[in-house]
C-alpha cells in the first residue's frame, strides 16, 4: 500500500491532477484509536479501572511524554498526569516554553495497576501496541521517558535511570531522552536532594530542547 501511495503522489507531482490521494488527519487516526483503546480487554488491567486513559494532547507535538501508568487521580478522571505528579510535570513543560496542550502526554498502559503497582510483562505486552500506533501518528520530535518502566518497556531494555538519564537515545527514529519520573521528586525528603533532582531533571529538558531546536545537546 505505501509503495502504491509513492507511485501515486511522484504522478500528482508530475502534473496528474486527476489522481487525489486521501489526506489523512492525525486528530480522526487518533480519535479511531482512542475508541479501540476505551474497548480493550486485553489483560485483567481493565478488570479493576475506573477509566481507561489513552493520553492526550497535541496531535502533532514537538515532546511526547511517557510515563508508567495512571495513578488514582488519573484513574479517576481518565486523564495522564493530573495528580501531585502531573502537577510538577504540567511546571516542567511550562519552564520549557510550552502549553500542557501544545505536547502529548501518555503512558505504556492505559488502566490504572491496582495499589499502583508496576504494570506486569503481560499487561504491558497488551498495550504497547497501542502506545506505538500513537507514537506513528503523533510523529514528535522527541520522546521522553518519564522513569525506567517508562523506558525499559517501551525499549525492550533494563536500564538504571540514574546511570541512563539525559543520554540521547532512540525509538526506531525519534530521538529519545530519558529523565526521572516527577514522583521521583516529590518522594525525595531532603532539600538537598530534592535541589539536585530538580536539576538533573532540567538538564535533560535542556538537552531534548537542543535536539528539538536541531542543536547536537
Amino acid at each position: 500500500m505505501s509503495e502504491l501511495k509513492e507511485i501515486l503522489k511522484f504522478y500528482g507531482e508530475m502534473g496528474a491532477e486527476f489522481l487525489h490521494l486521501p489526506v489523512s488527519d492525525p486528530r480522526t487516526d487518533l480519535a479511531e484509536l482512542n475508541r479501540s483503546i476505551l474497548q480493550c480487554r486485553q489483560c485483567r488491567l481493565h478488570e479493576s479501572k475506573t477509566h481507561y486513559v489513552p493520553g492526550e494532547g497535541s496531535s502533532r507535538p514537538d515532546i511526547l511524554f511517557i510515563g508508567e501508568g495512571p495513578g488514582q487521580t488519573e484513574d479517576q478522571f481518565g486523564r495522564p498526569f493530573i495528580g501531585n505528579a502531573g502537577q510538577l510535570l504540567d511546571k516542567i513543560i511550562q519552564k520549557m516554553g510550552y502549553r500542557r496542550e501544545d505536547v502529548f502526554i501518555g503512558n505504556v498502559v492505559k488502566c490504572r495497576p491496582p495499589n499502583n503497582r508496576e504494570p506486569l510483562i503481560d499487561e504491558v505486552e497488551a498495550c504497547l501496541p497501542f502506545l506505538r500506533r500513537q507514537i506513528e501518528l503523533l510523529k514528535p520530535k522527541i520522546i521522553v521517558c518519564l522513569g525506567k518502566v517508562a523506558l525499559n518497556n517501551l525499549l525492550g531494555t533494563s536500564h538504571s535511570m540514574g546511570r541512563i538519564r539525559g543520554q540521547l537515545l532512540r525509538f526506531n527514529d525519534i530521538p529519545l531522552i530519558p529523565t526521572y519520573h516527577p514522583s521521583f521528586i516529590l518522594h525525595k525528603k531532603e532539600k538537598e536532594e530534592i535541589s539536585q533532582a530538580k536539576r538533573e531533571v532540567w538538564e535533560d529538558m535542556q538537552k531534548a530542547l537542543a535536539v528539538i531546536s536541531g542543536q547536537r545537546p
